[in-house]
């Protein structure tokens, strides 16, 4: 058997691995390596420019020359390589490519794993394979047994250049906010933090969705062991790591991935597929194989080499529909003549199926707006494959319906209850983020209705109700304390607000929820199906009044829930329970604690055999205005003890008023008797004298 050839280690298994699309680890070949050649170390480049006529390596090492960096190329297979031996550690190169059009185009590596902080535009040299040693081994066997589906997840999404920043405006590095990020997210009850990304980008008002380095992590906040070292003290503080990821479309920068090699490489090469307008974007070209390994590579480099839990597709839906953000003429019809993109579908369910078996239960979410059906379905049931999907229907009506005058709110009830007519037809998350908060929309906190004081009774009512609704939960920073301004990615959090009692309360309130949430196996446990969910009364539109039940595998965990959407307090409000005992308060937004006024404060309700609706129990119970509250069936011996407690209290307050009532008949006998007899000495000492 003759030895398989090489090419300064990469082998054509490798090559023919990648140009069939199905090299998941192609950044193990091409980019920037430092490896040993017949026993000689030195750096090995590999790029893939299939139309190149050639490439050369240029850099700080040959002042931006490069003719003693020329590539040689790789049989048919488009990759261009060579090794050197006097490049460095942490120098800046391109590729400058020559075209069969005769211009030469100097790139960035694709593949670079460290990217020149902008405003520069270079790749930089630098092995990351072993800079960091992990200590989060349980953390990652944990993870590869317990599906989330059946777990608490409430994420919290940042944008790490905003979170804070110091005095003098420079950023937090990746371990300045380790180590004040991780112990805040802990102690306000959070179990994944959703990192906007963090992919190499030129320019900070994309926010990091229009990226050029796709296995590079931007170094505006430090090098690749920071990050590493974040993600570790995550981990070994049970928080998971989300990340926000980009394969639907790349920026037009000189320097980026378009026109690669003076032809459309990466791109669809008709601009009715290839662009994105209203963006200033060009889409990947999804029938190429080498475009499939290099955007999976990617998703698997995150994963493999900085352990990250999960990833967040960003844009699915303008990858699914050829007419996305299109008008007529502007788009090109699949083979069957419809508007579906065939190849991005085939790319997401290989992407979601690899991902799924390489890293067991790893998490894909879907940020889709749209109705296209089984995206959380396996592939092999032909759905996407992915594990989550954000529901923006829910979003878009619940803050359309908390923007509202209360008044109208009873006409618009539907906007709150449709949501449970396609619940379960998913796998969701209720998204509350980032894109909600910018573009003129107003903060959270400010898109509810009212004056400034009704804002918050309203806003803790609105997050009650998410927090209790179906769905994993997802929370955009700044909102957990009532950030007042719209968010702004050149400034930091308004953290001062926390010096008003208002905003201290409320971050209180989120505080105890969270943990609340966490605590409640009712709320999560049950959260893709029917099971863990049952109105007790939707249709009280008059009073815009929702009560329902989240519940768990054991009645005993069972939540009650009572949300009023107005500010119309009702000291008697009817509802139905399945059991009959008595029912406990167990968390009430209108809380003084929490800002609230807790004008009503009866903890405890007894059932009355009375059915409502499909119900054989009902309790009265007070309910403020514009507020959520909680109740839960005390257990039976605990309701016992409680009734005999009572029970014993009277008896021995009965006890002790008779006794009290004798003893003060015989104290007044006693007293009458030494009276008269006083009086009848008195009487005979006056007749004694008078003689």
């Amino acid at each position: 058997m003759t030895e398989e050839k090489t090419w300064a280690n990469i082998s054509r298994f490798q090559t023919y691995l990648f140009n069939s699309g199905d090299n998941f680890k192609s950044y193990e070949m091409l980019g920037s390596h430092k490896v040993k050649i017949d026993g000689v170390d030195g750096w090995r480049f590999a790029v893939w420019a299939p139309k190149a006529v050639s490439v050369r390596v240029v850099g700080d090492f040959n002042d931006w020359n490069g003719y003693d960096k020329m590539l040689e190329r790789i049989e048919t297979s488009g990759v261009w390589y060579g090794f050197f031996t006097d490049i460095e550690e942490g120098m800046l190169y391109k590729y400058a490519i020559e075209a069969e059009n005769g211009e030469t185009y100097y790139k960035a590596d694709p593949y670079a794993v460290k990217s020149e902080l902008r405003p520069g535009t270079a790749s930089v040299t630098k092995d990351i394979s072993n800079n960091y040693k992990w200590g989060d081994k349980a953390w990652i066997s944990a993870r590869s047994k317990n599906s989330t589906l059946t777990e608490p997840m409430n994420i919290y999404e940042i944008h790490i250049g905003s979170w804070k920043i110091h005095d003098d405006g420079s950023f937090y590095t990746y371990r300045e906010l380790a180590d004040e990020l991780v112990p805040y997210v802990k102690k306000m009850g959070y179990t994944h933090i959703e990192l906007m990304p963090i992919t190499e980008y030129p320019f900070d008002g994309s926010w990091g969705y229009q990226v050029t380095g796709f296995f590079s992590a931007t170094t505006r906040y430090g090098e690749s062991e920071d990050l590493k070292y974040l993600i570790d003290k995550c981990h070994k503080n049970h928080i998971g790591i989300i990340m926000d990821w980009v394969p639907a479309h790349f920026p037009r920068d000189a320097h980026g991935l378009r026109m690669f090699d003076g032809t459309p490489v990466y791109e669809y090469a008709d601009p009715r597929l290839g662009e994105h307008k209203d963006w200033g974007t060009m889409v990947f070209d999804y029938s190429k194989s080498e475009v499939i390994s290099f955007l999976i590579s990617s998703a698997y480099f995150w994963a493999e080499q900085y352990h990250i839990d999960g990833i967040r597709v960003d844009a699915v839906s303008s990858m699914l529909y050829r007419d996305y953000s299109r008008n007529d003429g502007e788009w090109v019809p699949n083979e069957y003549g419809g508007n579906g993109n065939l190849e991005a579908v085939d790319f997401l369910k290989k992407l979601n199926k690899i991902m799924g078996t390489e890293f067991p239960n790893f998490m894909m979410v879907a940020e889709e707006s749209t109705a296209w059906p089984l995206v959380t379905a396996p592939p092999e049931n032909d759905g996407l494959g992915f594990n989550y999907k954000w529901n923006m229907g829910w979003m878009n009506d619940t803050l359309r319906y908390m923007g509202m005058d209360p008044y109208f709110r009873k006409d618009n009830h539907s906007l709150l209850t449709f949501m449970m007519m396609y619940a379960y037809s998913e796998n969701y998350i209720l998204p509350l983020s980032h894109d909600e908060v910018v573009h003129g929309k107003g903060s959270m906190l400010n898109k509810m209705f009212g004056e400034y004081d009704e804002k918050f009774a309203a806003y803790r009512t609105l997050l009650g109700y998410y927090m209790t609704m179906p769905g994993k939960k997802m929370l955009f920073m700044g909102g957990e304390f009532g950030q007042m301004l719209e968010w702004r990615y050149d400034d930091q959090l308004e953290w001062n607000v926390l010096e008003i009692d208002k905003h201290k309360r409320l971050h209180q309130y989120v505080k105890d929820l969270n943990h609340f949430y966490m605590e409640n196996k009712a709320l999560w446990e049950l959260d893709t199906s029917w099971d863990g969910f049952r109105w007790v009364n939707e249709a009280d539109s008059e009073n815009s009044v929702l009560s329902y039940i989240r519940r768990g595998r054991h009645a005993a965990d069972n939540v009650v829930v009572v949300a009023n959407f107005t500010p119309v307090e009702r000291p008697i409000y009817k509802i139905g329970v399945p059991l009959a005992g008595e029912y406990e308060v167990v968390f009430h937004s209108s809380a003084v604690k929490y800002g609230g006024n807790k004008r009503i404060t009866k903890k405890v309700y007894k059932t009355k055999n009375m059915q409502f609706s499909d119900m054989m129990y009902t309790i009265e119970v007070a309910i403020d205005g514009n507020s959520v509250m909680f109740l839960k069936k005390k257990p039976a011996d605990k309701a016992a003890a409680s009734k005999k407690k009572t029970t014993t209290s009277k008896t021995a307050k009965k006890t002790t008023d008779k006794t009290e009532s004798a003893t003060a008949k015989k104290a007044a006998v006693k007293k009458t008797t030494a009276t008269k007899t006083a009086a009848k000495k008195t009487s005979t000492r006056t007749n004694k004298s008078a003689k």
